[in-house]
């Protein structure tokens, strides 16, 4: 062992002062990766570093000594060394560099939570941010469906991990639920402490590092549609005593009051599906989105598209106008997602 010892200590020594043969270089190669590979003894080194050197304010390092001395000279010298054992340690270094460029490995964990309350100021994205996590993991653990409702006082779920719940359907299986997230089913598997491939239907898996579609986020955190006009809402979605019978019903959706001729805009892009004037609507566009959206624009004055034209969020579609049953200058907007009216507020971004 002691001879072994001394031999490395010699092949060190050639090492530093550039006289390896390149058979010798190979193997130190060789040792210093196999050394680098293991992290754990490379932060045990910097650790004894750390101890060993920071609290003696006095320790320099050799080679600024050297370098110190170098400057005394009364003539100029150069810094170099021998070009051979120059490229051996630009080659360990970028061999070095590789092996801490590899994405640390994270071992998959059983899911695990704490708990936070709710604060004054508090958002989703600062939570998300300060607790190491995403967004949408937030969104999923705690059934989240609309962000900007969150309460003063609420106590909310923080998991372990990223990723997301998935409702199981029939016929699902690990192995499809992970191709579908692009996930590992052994992930899966580990986080919900799974002892069997039976997944009961309507069961909820958590899915390590998966994201929720950019939809459903956008639904949840409100900025699905752009407000269809400037102004302001003189009419929420919801029950009223409508205008002109002057009973209680139900309003489908929201009055923007505008001015006369004020351009009215695609919330979102889609589709013009139909346009046409009724009685109660005056003049009215209707245009189809993706995910089963639909929306209504009633009142305007002008109409400024065709039916089958393509239009892109915030493209002019008509005119703030009048028409119809109407007290005044406003849009009628509605929002329609399979069929059914829903509040347009909840998925509107902020008023611009």
């Amino acid at each position: 062992m002691q001879q072994e010892d001394g031999k490395l200590a010699e092949a060190a020594d050639n090492y530093r002062m550039g006289l390896l043969t390149k058979a010798t270089k190979s193997r130190m190669k060789s040792k210093i990766l196999l050394f680098l590979s293991n992290k754990t003894l490379v932060r045990l080194l910097l650790i004894l570093s750390l101890v060993i050197y920071l609290p003696d304010p006095h320790f320099s390092l050799p080679v600024i000594h050297r370098a110190a001395a170098a400057s005394n000279s009364p003539i100029g010298v150069g810094g170099g060394t021998n070009p051979e054992s120059m490229e051996t340690l630009i080659e360990l270094e970028q061999d070095y560099e590789e092996i801490f460029e590899l994405e640390l490995y994270s071992p998959p964990s059983m899911l695990t939570f704490s708990s936070y309350t709710l604060k004054q100021g508090d958002m989703i994205g600062n939570i998300a941010a300060w607790s190491g996590l995403v967004e949408d993991t937030l969104i999923s653990v705690n059934d989240i469906r609309n962000t900007r409702l969150m309460q003063i006082g609420q106590v909310i779920r923080i998991p372990n991990q990223d990723g997301i719940y998935h409702s199981v359907q029939a016929g699902d299986t690990l192995d499809s639920i992970a191709g579908r997230y692009n996930a590992s089913s052994s992930h899966i598997r580990v986080a919900n402490e799974l002892f069997s491939d039976n997944l009961p239907p309507n069961s909820k898996l958590f899915v390590p590092g998966a994201r929720l579609d950019w939809v459903s986020r956008q639904e949840i955190n409100g900025d699905l549609f752009i407000w269809p006009t400037i102004g302001r809402i003189t009419s929420p979605y919801g029950f009223r005593i409508a205008p002109f019978a002057g009973t209680r019903q139900f309003h489908s959706g929201i009055d923007i009051s505008s001015p006369m001729g004020a351009p009215v805009r695609a919330a979102m892009a889609g589709r013009i599906a139909r346009i046409g004037y009724d009685n109660t609507w005056g003049n009215y566009v209707i245009i189809n989105h993706h995910s089963g959206y639909r929306t209504f624009y009633a009142h305007m004055n002008v109409v400024r598209t065709r039916v089958g034209a393509y239009v892109a969020t915030g493209e002019r579609i008509g005119d703030i106008g009048s028409t119809g049953l109407s007290t005044g200058p406003h849009l009628h907007f509605t929002v329609y997602k399979n069929n059914a009216h829903v509040n347009p507020r909840t998925l509107m971004r902020p008023r611009p």
